[in-house]
């Protein structure tokens, strides 16, 4: 009696793992566990872009798994570094040469959030979405004041006078600004050279829409920067259809990549969330809006 009490608790515990594991898992992943079927690739682009890593890891799984006939990119994002969004860009861009690439914006996908849509064969928004925002800029705290008050004092010993551009214990001087203005022109230039070649549009056009300002995705529209109204599932279904498959109920496939459950993913994906929300502190070049100076 005593032995078949045992074995009925050991058997509950390993259902209530199954469960645990189980709910985990995204659907269109679970599915795979038990036979291979083609569908349309999920990525998610999510919050401040501070790395490019986890994305272009997922894009480059869901690319070289025959399943996935193409792939839609969904984006919640205001942007963020300049280098992690270009590198999502050119990621998506690779990617759409090889299978169709529908980017989808959510409530938000401005700056950096709509520089890694423009790699994607055809961009959705909903009428509502923020989004555009299309500039370049670089924050540097000045704490001078600050530490008068409190009698801090830093020494610094550098091999040129621009060496220590943004220093938070003074103001820029006019040449470190001359040089950060510069800088910010040149990238920008990038930004605007970039939507221009992806939306087909002279870059003189896109210019004049490059001030910084956001769109709704029914201003994006009319002004050419997205190319259709939608939500997530007219995204999904779009993308389904180019490629034939069946745009009612189409199967989705997730990256396999950090789904898996395990303490260290919990730990690090509770860590990685800390870090998009206070990242950066450092001064740093950022395609994004979020609405503060």
């Amino acid at each position: 009696m005593g032995l078949f009490i045992l074995t009925g608790i050991f058997f509950l515990f390993l259902a209530g793992i199954s469960l645990l594991l189980s709910s985990l898992i995204p659907d269109g992943t679970r599915s795979d566990f038990f036979a291979k079927k083609e569908g349309v690739g999920i990525v998610e682009l999510k919050g401040l872009i501070v790395s490019s890593e986890q994305v272009l890891k997922h894009l480059t799984e869901l690319r070289n798994n025959p399943d996935v006939k193409s792939i839609v990119l969904r984006i919640e994002s205001p942007g963020g570094a300049v280098g992690a969004s270009q590198e999502i860009y050119e990621e998506v861009k690779r990617t759409n040469g090889i299978k169709p690439v529908v980017a989808s914006m959510g409530s938000m996908g401005t700056s950096g959030g709509y520089y890694a849509a423009l790699g994607a064969d055809n961009i959705f928004a909903n009428p509502g979405t923020m989004t555009g925002s299309i500039g370049v800029i670089v924050k540097f705290p000045n704490l001078e004041g600050l530490y008068e008050k409190i009698g801090y004092k830093s020494e610094v010993i550098k091999s040129g006078p621009l060496k220590g551009i943004g220093a938070s214990n003074r103001a820029l001087s006019e040449e470190e600004r001359k040089l950060m203005q510069d800088l910010i022109k040149n990238v920008y230039k990038q930004f605007v050279r970039d939507v221009a070649a992806a939306r087909s549009m002279p870059e003189e056009t896109i210019s004049g829409l490059a001030d910084g300002r956001i769109y709704t995705g029914e201003q994006a529209l009319e002004a050419g920067l997205i190319d259709s109204l939608g939500n997530f599932t007219d995204a999904i279904a779009f993308a389904a259809d180019l490629v034939g498959l069946d745009t009612k109920d189409p199967h989705l496939i997730y990256p396999r990549s950090d789904k898996r459950f395990s303490l260290f993913n919990l730990l690090t994906s509770a860590e990685q969330s800390i870090v998009d929300t206070l990242v950066p502190f450092y001064p740093i070049l950022s395609f994004e809006w979020r609405g503060v100076q």
